[in-house]
């Protein structure tokens, strides 16, 4: 593919085209870019062969946050027990599953549908296939687009190849998150964020979850600081956590899984569940036919999100992030780009990412041995969030604060909070890396005080007591380090 032709929007004319656009996989998205396109006063036809508005809010992203938000209020009851009140609490999930169903409409996609075309979008269900530069194939059916193909057909579980897998009845995160009941216990495979939110979520409401993770840490993708401290967390919790553990056989004894770890050890629990990632598969889309390669394992595409002559892709297919905020934020460029409109290029130096565990784990950016090993020179700093004036107030039992600062320009490369609403207080240093504020704007300003966020202005430095935090907390060496470089 040329650079001329990748970076020019196609022109070409499709005689008795049926839309000016098709929309190949119509999840969060497609859906998102359909209804931006079609508001516009395009034609759009939507190929979808499952839910339309994908994962998202059926599977994933609405109904377990659902989830986690109810352990959490577990967890409050109990504290509660400890500071203010005599409390006994009692776990129930079927309200739980309950709100469950009404959230995802029991995993009915007619309102979604209808959504769609009410706003003048053509849906077609089923697997839709690449046939030609412009041309799209569902079974015996051919659509034409005059203006072109988005392709978001987004991806599907990772099932590892463990010995006997295929021969039990296994849970995939899906599962859990349709369950009627919490199952006694639960072996949960991965320990990313899903495995680690939903299996926390099992054991507040009263499973005996083990977690089997290959690599040395929980949330290995994490700082490690943010990652000991969520592993702690579990420990504290009950639920046993398996480190540089590998699942090599699964099999179903008497009623019960059976999991055999290198080394022959064996653990036992009612259900077993494969929480191990994502995969992208293009083998089937007939990206050939398009001139692009179908064995790759992504879509390569440019900053405007197009990959071809004609054709655009975005979301888990385009390798960025497995993340619904990627791939709506890919969205609005790509429709720009089709409209002929101005827009910022894709970049990806600070996708936000949340894990809602307890503590939860907020962070962007680039991790420390992120940055070095992309050549940086680089400062950090750790801060202790139970040692700062909101730690106090909130009795928070572990959370930090680390920085990633660049020593020469004196930016933010990343940052990571891990505690107490962990997600809202990364807000200010999403934008901090995203707007590339230097370091000392963040230190000259003052921040509300004692609010949770204070403490991130107390581990840089800020003009919130600077002499008194010193004070308060004698060991912390951040500030010294951060001084260093202004």
């Amino acid at each position: 593919m040329s650079e001329g032709t990748r970076n020019q929007p196609s022109n070409v004319s499709v005689t008795d085209a049926d839309a000016d656009v098709i929309v190949l996989g119509v999840g969060t998205a497609g859906e998102d870019l359909s209804l931006q396109l079609l508001d516009a006063g395009l034609d759009v036809i939507g190929i979808e062969d499952n839910l339309v508005g994908g994962e998202c809010p059926y599977w994933a992203c609405l109904p377990s946050k659902l989830m986690v938000r109810t352990a959490k209020a577990l967890k409050e009851a109990r504290w509660v027990g400890g500071v203010a009140a005599d409390a006994e609490v009692t776990p129930d999930w079927g309200p739980v599953a309950e709100k469950v169903r009404w959230l995802t409409g029991e995993w009915d996609d007619s309102g979604a549908i209808e959504r769609y075309e009410n706003h003048g979008g053509r849906l077609i269900k089923g697997r839709g296939k690449l046939v030609g530069p412009r041309t799209v194939a569902v079974g015996d059916e051919r659509f034409t687009a005059q203006r072109g193909i988005v392709i978001a057909t987004g991806s599907k579980p990772l099932i590892p190849p463990i010995e006997g897998l295929d021969e039990v009845d296994y849970w995939t995160t899906h599962d859990v998150i349709a369950m009627e009941e919490v199952p006694e216990s639960m072996i949960v495979i991965g320990a990313g964020s899903s495995g680690c939110e939903l299996g926390q979520v099992a054991a507040q409401f009263g499973a005996e979850v083990t977690m089997v993770e290959a690599e040395n840490h929980v949330l290995a993708r994490e700082e490690p600081e943010a990652s000991e401290l969520v592993e702690a967390a579990f420990a504290a919790q009950g639920i046993d956590v398996r480190t540089g553990a590998r699942a090599q056989r699964v099999e179903s004894q008497d009623g019960s899984f059976v999991v055999t770890l290198a080394g022959g050890e064996e653990i036992t629990a009612e259900r077993v569940v494969i929480a191990t990632g994502r995969t992208v598969d293009l083998s089937d889309l007939g990206l050939e036919s398009a001139g692009l390669d179908g064995s790759a394992p992504f879509i390569e595409v440019d900053e405007h999100m197009r990959a071809a002559d004609g054709i655009w892709a975005m979301g888990d297919v385009t390798g960025k992030a497995f993340l619904s905020l990627v791939a709506l934020y890919q969205s609005k460029i790509l429709a720009a780009d089709i409209l002929g409109e101005e827009h910022e290029p894709a970049r990806y130096d600070a996708i936000p990412r949340v894990v809602f565990t307890e503590p939860e784990v907020g962070s962007v950016g680039m991790t420390e041995s992120e940055a070095r090993a992309a050549g940086h020179d680089v400062v950090t700093a750790v801060k202790q969030l139970r040692a700062t004036f909101a730690g106090m107030v909130h009795w928070l039992e572990r959370g930090i604060l680390k920085v990633v600062v660049d020593r020469e320009s004196r930016l933010l490369l990343g940052a990571t909070v891990a505690g107490q609403q962990a997600g809202n207080m990364l807000g200010m240093l999403n934008l901090a890396v995203h707007a590339r504020v230097p370091l000392a704007k963040l230190r000259t300003m003052m921040y509300g005080f004692p609010a949770l966020y204070s403490g991130l202005g107390e581990g840089l430095g800020g003009y919130n007591a600077s002499g008194v935090i010193s004070v308060m907390d004698p060991e912390y060496e951040g500030l010294a380090a951060l001084d260093s470089i202004g």
